[in-house]
């Protein structure tokens, strides 16, 4: 009598395939079987937008080890013991009898699959919004390795010119990069009022979309789609306000777990969507797990009481790891929850972020400070250095760290990880401060981006430095008119870029003290310069001096999300 355990895995993207391959490692003399209803395993979904841009020219690429093999069924048994069953769906559980019930594609036949543990990896699928027109020609999602091909190929074949991606997340701002190199004119429209409403605060996502727009992609920003018009095809997108031509369409509004399975079988659901889980990655039903897109993933920091559903790849892997463990018996295996780290480049930008935005951390209850930094991810003197913009947010009670935002061209993977280590451990802005990174001028300026943003904070929070968010700052400028905006660049840097107003004066640093009679002391005085380092440290002086009613604008002309002015001074 065979006594070995069957473990049935639901879907072969990412979970499952983990957990499969990993429980045939830790106990070799397990039965491991997965089913797919599609005909592709372990696919890099993340990997389409590169496609379509044209970065790599086969589609297989993205199911294929470091070494170019296929993951294929073959692969998954000889190299794994893993046995896989391709175009097969499953239709329903029996949990009493432990056994799944599973149809071939194009078959009526169901055959039933016996486990004592069962995995479901199902993931979730693309939203197709009930817009009118929605089931026109050339309106596509982004979620299987078809979707990409299909676009690729229409493209290519059918001269296609004008695109229009609705909703500015991950996938919608990374697309907008993709068709934009194809040669196609792109328009993103998004219901919110900024790019990346899940993942960025405004000021923040201003700076992005600056760049979208200089990059070419036309921004329809807070508006609504209301209708896709076309005979066959899509030809146009009504907006609230005004219709846009279009030759094709691609629907980046979210997506949504796959939960129906679990559902239908009596398990735990959220009633908005996803398979309730434990640390275990149990389901209410010991015997079966789940892991991957197809749950509600639980937030990591005690900060957060809200649950969060945060579609990672990274994530579904980890989840696959857990499961393999508590499977196997390997060791009892805990998964802690995610941070919401994530990071996308789109055109010369990297978007980095990690913990609460600080919309996020108001809206949870916390008293909040936070600090914009801006600088270069390398000495001035060393080639190809680049800007970065930091936010930093942070208790006053106890100065926590609850998140991080990095945006600009320079090198953000490297500091919004070290906020995330750092936040992992429960530190606070002096333990960031004291972290011992490494430098070298190749590699970063002597203090690091990140432990400036730390000093920046810790400064604001000593009451030293009196910085203004910029949309603070601008709030300001727009409510009060008797106001100075001292900039303290030099006048060189002042006729390159500026930020155009009329009240601005222009008193380079160093001679502030000898001009401070210039200043008016009655009316409120917001400096800055590039990045609002000299802006703080005018702050300072004024102050010494009696000032005071002044502040400094955090991340100066750099940061600065609005308009600004080039060339020759408007006279």
């Amino acid at each position: 009598m065979n006594s070995a355990q069957r473990v049935l895995v639901i879907g072969g993207t990412a979970c499952g395939p983990k957990a499969a391959a990993r429980i045939k490692r830790c106990k070799p003399d397990a039965e491991v079987t997965i089913l797919e209803k599609s005909e592709i395993l372990s696919f890099g979904a993340c990997g389409m937008p590169y496609y379509v841009e044209g970065l790599f020219e086969d589609i297989n690429t993205l199911t294929e080890t470091p070494i170019g093999v296929r993951r294929t069924p073959q692969f998954f048994d000889k190299c794994k013991g893993v046995q896989v069953y391709t175009g097969t769906e499953a239709t329903s559980i029996d949990r009493d009898n432990k056994q799944v019930f599973a149809r071939e594609k194009n078959s009526e036949q169901e055959k039933a699959y016996h486990y004592d543990k069962l995995v479901l990896a199902t993931g979730a699928r693309a939203i197709r919004p009930p817009i009118p027109g929605v089931d026109l020609g050339r309106i596509w999602t982004m979620k299987e390795s078809g979707d990409a091909e299909s676009v690729a190929e229409s493209i290519s074949t059918q001269g296609l010119k004008r695109a229009v991606i609705i909703g500015a997340g991950l996938i919608g701002v990374e697309m907008a990069e993709a068709l934009t190199s194809r040669g196609l004119e792109v328009t993103l429209v998004e219901m919110f009022d900024q790019i990346l409403p899940q993942m960025l605060d405004k000021e923040m996502a201003m700076l992005g979309a600056k760049h979208l727009r200089q990059k070419g992609v036309n921004l329809k920003l807070g508006t609504k789609v209301t209708g896709f018009e076309g005979k066959d095809n899509v030809e146009a997108v009504k907006l609230e306000e005004e219709s846009v031509s279009a030759d094709m369409v691609l629907l980046s509004a979210g997506i949504k777990q796959n939960d129906e399975l679990a559902r239908e079988a009596g398990l735990e659901c959220f009633e908005k969507g996803g398979i309730k889980i434990n640390n275990f990655c149990q389901t209410s039903d010991p015997d079966i797990y789940a892991g991957g897109d197809c749950v509600f993933n639980d937030y990591l920091h005690p900060v957060l009481r809200s649950q969060l559903f945060v579609p990672l790849g990274s994530t579904a892997n980890k989840h696959g790891r857990v499961i393999a463990d508590n499977i196997s018996g390997n060791r009892a295996t805990n998964f802690p929850g995610v941070q919401c780290t994530s990071i996308c480049k789109v055109f010369d930008y990297s978007f980095a972020r990690t913990g609460l935005t600080e919309t996020m951390a108001k809206q949870e209850g916390h008293e909040v400070e936070t600090m914009i930094v801006s600088g270069a991810d390398k000495p001035h003197y060393f080639p190809n250095h680049n800007p970065l913009n930091i936010k930093l947010i942070a208790s006053k009670r106890d100065r926590t760290i609850l998140g991080a935002q990095v945006v600009g061209p320079g090198v953000a993977d490297k500091r919004i990880d070290v906020v995330a280590s750092a936040m992992y451990f429960n530190a606070s802005l002096d333990d960031l401060t004291n972290i011992d990174l490494s430098y070298a001028p190749p590699f970063s300026p002597p203090l690091d981006p990140i432990t400036v943003a730390a000093f920046g904070l810790n400064n604001k929070m000593d009451g030293l430095a009196k910085g203004l968010p910029p949309l603070k700052a601008k709030e300001i400028m727009d409510s009060e008119n008797d106001l100075v905006l001292l900039d303290v660049r030099t006048p060189e840097e002042f006729q390159a870029m500026r930020i155009p107003d009329s009240r601005v004066v222009n008193i380079p640093l160093g001679q502030l003290k000898q001009r401070i009679q210039e200043i008016p002391e009655d009316k409120p005085v917001l400096a800055f310069c590039k990045i609002s380092m000299r802006g703080y440290e005018a702050q300072r002086i004024l102050e010494a001096a009696g000032f005071d009613n002044v502040y400094f604008i955090e991340g100066g002309v750099v940061g600065w999300p609005l308009e600004i002015e080039t060339g020759e001074p408007q006279s």
